[in-house]
């Protein structure tokens, strides 16, 4: 009898990585792992979101691994959700492949692939929790709105660019640099568990919901966010003049940002804003940019779902 189950490994075909070495590596390497518990490892390289719907409908009682960065992740738990089996399809191993990774970087899994293809058979499973919007949206690591959402407009743009010359993963950071330049701020009412956040009486740069920590492959946009526990932190930013911006972006790069005169924060499990009349928001959902849309909420579901983590953290 094998001690580990067989394992199902996903990857994006769209996504740059997915016939890259970085690939082949952590499959090797799951594969090695597997074969000595007398598991096998079945790959596939997904084609689209109805592609990874029937893959993952064929789970099976397998481990589920996903290869990729937080969209994967995203996507993959989109479609469990969906499909109504996240609770019940047990712990997800992630291999981190994408520019991003935030989402592994809050829980402490390696880069390296074969690090991580180990974690993903040996690793703790803990529960994580998801934000689930009012439109069916699910986030596992945070959701903006705001300059946030404009980076990752712009960001979407640049990227095709930075990647044939090696700097894919400068795209967030030049579109964040892009949206500072020329966004003038959004007027919004923010409540959390009810309570206001932001009235709406002034604009604001920005609002983040964060699970995990991390945004745009390493900035401390919501430090302390554990998507582990059972509250989602929140950050609203009032520097919407180009001296407060300039401050603000440099405080973020450290985490400190949350401790300006002209930043709120907050904990709690539903998070909803609402947009002053004919201004409606865009919002970016772990990576893809959705909207406009006049008002949105947010719910927090603790431990919906179970990632497997590496024994340090």
């Amino acid at each position: 009898m094998p001690t580990q189950p067989d394992l199902l490994a996903v990857v994006n075909a769209a996504a740059g990585s997915a016939g890259g070495p970085q690939v082949d590596d952590a499959v090797a390497a799951l594969r090695a792992a597997a074969g000595h518990a007398g598991a096998r490892v079945e790959l596939v390289a997904t084609t689209d979101l109805d592609h990874l719907a029937d893959t993952l409908a064929g789970l099976a009682g397998r481990r589920l691994v996903v290869l990729g960065g937080d969209g994967s992740v995203r996507a993959a738990v989109q479609t469990l959700h969906d499909a109504g089996t996240l609770g019940s399809a047990g712990p997800v191993g992630i291999v981190p492949l994408g520019t991003g990774n935030d989402l592994a970087r809050s829980l402490g899994i390696p880069d390296d692939p074969a690090r991580a293809a180990d974690a993903a058979l040996t690793g703790t499973p803990h529960g994580m929790a998801v934000l689930v919007g009012d439109d069916g949206a699910v986030a596992v690591n945070a959701v903006h709105v705001g300059v946030g959402a404009a980076a990752a407009r712009n960001a979407a743009g640049l990227k095709p660019v930075l990647h044939r010359v090696g700097l894919g993963v400068l795209a967030y950071p030049a579109g964040a640099v892009l949206a500072g330049l020329t966004e003038r701020g959004w007027r919004l009412r923010v409540t959390v568990d009810g309570e206001p956040l932001h009235a709406g009486g002034t604009r604001l740069l920005m609002v983040a919901i964060g699970l995990g920590e991390t945004v745009g492959g390493g900035a401390p946009l919501v430090p302390g966010a554990d998507p582990r526990d059972a509250v989602a932190d929140v950050v609203v930013s009032e520097a919407v003049g180009p001296l407060a911006r300039l401050g603000y972006a440099k405080q973020l790069t450290t985490g400190s940002h949350v401790r300006r005169a002209d930043v709120r924060t907050a904990c709690g499990r539903v998070v909803r804003i609402e947009a002053a009349p004919g201004e409606p928001f865009p919002a970016d959902v772990d990576g893809e940019v959705s909207g406009p849309v006049a008002a949105q909420q947010w719910r927090l579901h603790p431990a919906a779902w179970s990632a497997l983590v590496p024994a340090a953290s």
